[in-house]
């Protein structure tokens, strides 16, 4: 087992909520072990800006208690209540040429540091190991993400507090929403994963949830099942309903689309006119239904984290302290069954770039997990066309109608 004096901390990739509370329990339980730990600005920029002589190393070393706020009420920890990252990250693909990476090699060498942690999603995650790889640093990794498509955990720093912030917006949109019988179309992020917007749409009391592992893109039988629903609805004496799409469902010609919330709300307005020339009463009032869509967007990274996240994020921070004062390096820290554990970086890394090289996401919503399960039995559209009577005879009156006369 290594003696350690010295350890580096680095947020990277998209920030979330949750970031600032790891980063204070690494400290906390660092300092108790009597370590250093080393702030890294911007994620690996600031390894290039210690190589510049841009910082001083001991300008950049954290202290256990957060902030020193001017007054009389000293010794407040407020770090684990703020949104973002005090340490500011960055999101990048990869490095312009082998002159940067030399400069980060060089940067990480100066700090003289005993390991580093590195707080990140799968893509930045599989950055910062390879340069571990070529640097030989002794690398801990941390999940977070507010789309929960990390590999191998259950659980992502970010996700949570994210959820809750979906819910809220729901909330809010709920009433305004019946004030004028609209169907409000809510998109969420999420990436290609559909986490977020199942669990934040189900939370939030949506009527109908498309993620992209049940629903890719938005094809005519989705549309069309999508109106059926809301005209059920509207029988039934909801004159409004709450759409959520997640960013990852493509538009119906299966290609990635800018604004798919935008699409659907379009969609869903001129199926609906199309729908009430059948003659059938069901969709008697279908073209009066006004549509809107609201695109979510970076709100859902910010927020005061949850206590759920603040907790995770104590767990993972000290986790990650104690991987390195036993010497096992090399591994990404994950929630499994209920327990803080770790996995081989190795391992995760070669699982999220096969995925990323095939497409796909590397840890999509299982189709029949619960939350799916529960989304269907509380009478929620998730594109499954079992869910709807019949869909085939209204396509049929509308493929019909759609016929061009002569």
């Amino acid at each position: 087992m290594t003696s350690i004096q010295r350890i580096g901390i680095l947020t990277s990739g998209g920030d979330c909520p949750g970031l600032n509370a790891v980063i204070r329990a690494v400290v906390k339980c660092a300092n108790r072990r009597g370590w250093d730990v080393i702030g890294i600005p911007y994620s690996t920029d600031g390894f290039m800006q210690v190589a510049d002589g841009q910082y001083d190393p001991e300008h950049l070393l954290l202290t256990d208690h957060g902030y020193d706020i001017p007054g009389i009420l000293q010794g407040l920890d407020v770090l684990q209540f703020l949104s973002g990252t005090i340490l500011g990250s960055l999101s990048k693909s990869r490095f312009d040429g082998p002159d940067q990476v030399s400069k980060i090699l060089a940067g990480y060498e100066k700090l003289n540091l005993d390991a580093l942690i590195a707080i990140g999603g799968d893509g930045s995650l599989d950055i910062i190991y390879d340069l571990a790889q070529r640097g030989g640093w002794n690398l801990i990794g941390i999940p977070k993400t507010i789309d929960n498509d990390v590999p191998f955990t259950e659980k992502s720093i970010g996700f949570n507090t994210a959820v809750q912030t979906v819910n809220s917006a729901l909330y809010d949109l709920t009433f305004t929403a019946a004030s004028h019988d609209r169907v409000m179309v809510v998109e969420v992020m999420g990436r290609d994963a559909g986490h977020l917007a199942l669990h934040g749409g189900i939370a939030g009391g949506a009527d109908v949830i498309l993620i992209p592992e049940l629903v890719p893109n938005l094809s005519p039988l989705v549309i069309t099942q999508i109106c059926q629903h809301i005209a059920d609805l509207r029988q039934r004496g909801r004159k409004f309903a709450l759409v959520v799409v997640a960013e990852g469902v493509h538009g119906e010609d299966g290609k990635p689309q800018h604004l798919i919330g935008e699409a659907l709300a379009t969609a869903i307005a001129d199926r609906s006119r199309t729908l009430c020339q059948t003659g059938d009463t069901a969709y008697c009032d279908m073209d009066r239904v006004e549509t809107r869509a609201m695109v979510l967007g970076h709100i859902q990274r910010s927020g005061i984290p949850t206590a759920s996240d603040r907790l995770l994020a104590s767990a993972f921070g000290r986790k990650a302290v104690d991987l390195i004062a036993e010497g096992r390096y090399n591994r990404l820290v994950v929630w499994e069954a209920g327990r803080v554990r770790s996995k081989d970086l190795s391992d995760v890394i070669a699982t999220v770039r096969e995925c990323h090289l095939r497409g796909i996401c590397p840890s999509p919503v299982e189709t029949d997990s619960t939350m799916v399960k529960v989304a269907r039995s509380l009478g929620i559209y998730v594109g499954d066309p079992d869910t709807l009577p019949d869909p085939k005879a209204v396509m049929q009156e509308v493929a019909a109608i759609a016929q061009p006369s002569y």
